[in-house]
């Protein structure tokens, strides 16, 4: 059960290349501009591995890239973007396509973090479209593209920014791209699941550093939450492809338009697309800081981001914990059942939780009662601990009751064949999880 309003989803109005390309040259700044234009950019850094085969200018694809780059992290972040060095790797390259990734890299020790997305790009009558993850042509255009492996495209697909897990389909094919075109949401549509674990071994403690915060500090959304401890080895919470944004910050996108940033890791691993499963090796605990931001004592930054964007964290469940914000950033808790811990404290691994599955809260006490159907007027025939994981076979209306969160009808039809309200059971959903009896 869950009873929690979403706040409204932010959106992004992509514009066109025309547009974003006359606003990085306004970055660059000119010869005699006036005191209130904003601060040259860094110096920026293309990577272009692949993009210099051939005999075209590589040039023109890592300066519109750059453009693109800049434009979303105007529209992200505001004004603060402008002086951030912008940071492109072509990663791949094949005739009139081309993927990689795109960063603003802040200076080591700052209190901002840097900000990055993969991008896609076509070569139509010698000009490069660019689309970048969040947009609606990121996900038609990668499904076209040659140089997104088989195994992205599904992935890439829950990337477009209308898509809520599990409703509306993805624009047709053949829908026009645009260079950057439409919105980017990044509502979770009140489904809280990630079938993720915590980033590190099953069946270890580590110590939750660090509550919800920003993903630069305190700024919102609380999408990250910081670890250390056990055997410092950091693993991806669940399978997916896995991308170097830099050195020490690695992404892995998963299904249903979810990813994870897995930042100041040291001897992390390089990774172009590979795939990964929930468990895989990503780097080691650290304290590295080489796209920028600030690190005291070696962790992992864990950010969780949907649509292209990062995302609170807040009502989440990563290894069966419900993650729960503070009074301020790096504050918060999580909950096991009934079981909470503070930012400070150890959480133990137990897994992901599965997507039919849900963890008995019994709501402060030991354990809830189990009967031979949906309703208090039928008999007793078990009960089941506080904390326990149970899979739901469907579900069906009876005798109402109040948990922690909050007052429902709902009965769930354990895979025993008994059944407990749905008000001592957290699925992350606020309804049916696998279909009504």
């Amino acid at each position: 059960m869950f009873h929690r309003r979403r706040p409204a989803a932010r959106r992004i109005r992509a514009g066109s290349t025309l547009l974003a390309l006359a606003a990085a040259l306004s970055l660059t700044g000119a010869a005699g501009a006036s005191a209130a234009a904003p601060a040259p950019a860094r110096a920026d850094t293309v990577l272009a591995g692949p993009a210099r085969a051939g005999t075209d200018r590589a040039g023109d694809l890592s300066e519109t890239v750059t453009a693109r780059l800049r434009e979303r992290g105007r529209a992200t972040l505001g004004a603060a973007a402008d002086g951030d060095r912008a940071k492109v790797d072509v990663t791949r390259r094949s005739g009139d396509w081309a993927f990689g990734t795109a960063v603003l890299a802040t200076e080591p020790g700052s209190e901002r973090m840097p900000e990055g997305w993969l991008f896609v790009a076509e070569r139509r009558d010698g000009q490069w479209k660019v689309a970048m993850e969040g947009e609606e042509a990121f996900a038609r255009i990668s499904r076209r593209s040659p140089v997104v492996e088989e195994r992205e495209k599904p992935l890439f697909a829950a990337q477009d920014g209308r898509r809520k897990p599990g409703g509306a389909a993805a624009p047709a094919a053949d829908a026009p791209d645009g260079d950057g075109a439409g919105e980017v949401g990044t509502a979770a549509a009140g489904d809280y699941r990630t079938g993720m674990a915590l980033p590190f071994s099953t069946g270890q403690t580590w110590t939750m550093t660090g509550g919800p915060h920003g993903w630069g500090g305190s700024a919102s959304p609380w999408s990250s939450v910081d670890f250390a401890g056990g055997d410092q080895a950091v693993r991806a919470t669940r399978a997916g492809t896995a991308y170097t944004m830099c050195t020490g910050w690695i992404r892995v996108v998963h299904d249903r338009g979810y990813a994870t940033d897995y930042y100041h890791l040291w001897n992390s691993v390089n990774v172009n697309g590979a795939a990964v499963s929930g468990g895989t090796f990503l780097g080691y605990t650290g304290t590295d800081v080489t796209c920028g931001g600030s690190a005291t004592g070696r962790h992992v930054h864990l950010g969780l981001r949907q649509n292209g964007a990062y995302v609170g964290m807040d009502e989440h469940n990563l290894g069966k914990w419900v993650v729960k914000n503070g009074g301020s950033a790096y504050q918060g808790s999580a909950m096991h059942g009934s079981h909470r811990v503070y930012a400070g404290s150890g959480v133990y691994n137990y897994g992901a939780l599965g997507f039919t599955q849900g963890i008995v809260d019994a709501n402060d006490t030991a354990t809830v009662n189990k009967r031979s159907g949906p309703g208090t007027g039928y008999a007793v025939v078990g009960s089941v601990s506080d904390g326990a994981t149970v899979t739901v076979s469907c579900s069906s209306n009876g005798t109402s009751h109040t948990g922690r969160w909050g007052a429902t009808s709902l009965w769930n039809k354990l895979s025993d064949g008994t059944w407990i309200s749905d008000a001592y059971l957290w699925t992350g959903v606020n309804g049916a999880i696998n279909g009504y009896c």
